[in-house]
């Protein structure tokens, strides 16, 4: 998505309501997409200038933030969009939101971390923690990690052996006889 200039969406919208209000002809002008244009007047027109500026950094809600949005939107009269305006936050969080929780209910709307676990060597903490532990313990632990190294290897192994047999060698790997 391209980031337009707040200048360039105050000039565009200062056109649309001196009384050019045709969205192809004020596209065509500057030079932008008809249907982009239309998403700024239709922001202003719901929440003045604020919204024309493009917000920096991410933000953070609460479960009972995203549930207060949900409850307005369900008992109020508004398309997500009004709703959105009202609240200063994006149309497709708030269907986003509404969905979540109607599927896996306020437990969804909670905050939770994102992405992958980092893959960070063991600390000296953790180390030392090993080393205050019985030897047979350790050597136990170390036994059962590998044990399931193992079988997560054999478990591919099976899985790339049965993927040959129904679909073959690849195109450039040559039997021999």
């Amino acid at each position: 998505m391209t980031k337009y200039d707040p200048i360039l969406k105050a000039e565009v919208i200062n056109n649309y309501l001196q009384g050019n209000r045709n969205y192809n002809d004020l596209a065509e002008k500057y030079n932008l997409p008809a249907r982009e244009i239309g998403r700024w007047i239709k922001r202003y027109e719901l929440s003045g200038t604020d919204s024309l500026v493009r917000r920096k950094g991410k933000r953070n809600f609460t479960a009972e933030f995203k549930l207060s949005v949900i409850d307005y939107y369900q008992t109020h009269d508004e398309s997500t969009t009004e709703v959105a305006a009202k609240y200063d936050i994006l149309a497709s969080q708030v269907s986003a939101w509404r969905i979540s929780f109607q599927r896996d209910g306020i437990e969804s709307l909670q905050p939770h971390q994102k992405g992958r676990k980092s893959l960070k060597k063991k600390s000296k903490k953790q180390v030392s923690k090993l080393a205050n532990k019985n030897e047979v313990d350790r050597l136990r632990e170390e036994l059962a990690q590998k044990n399931q190294e193992l079988y997560d290897t054999k478990l591919e192994r099976d899985i790339l052996k049965k993927s040959m047999t129904l679909f073959g060698p690849s195109k450039g790997v040559k039997k021999q006889k």
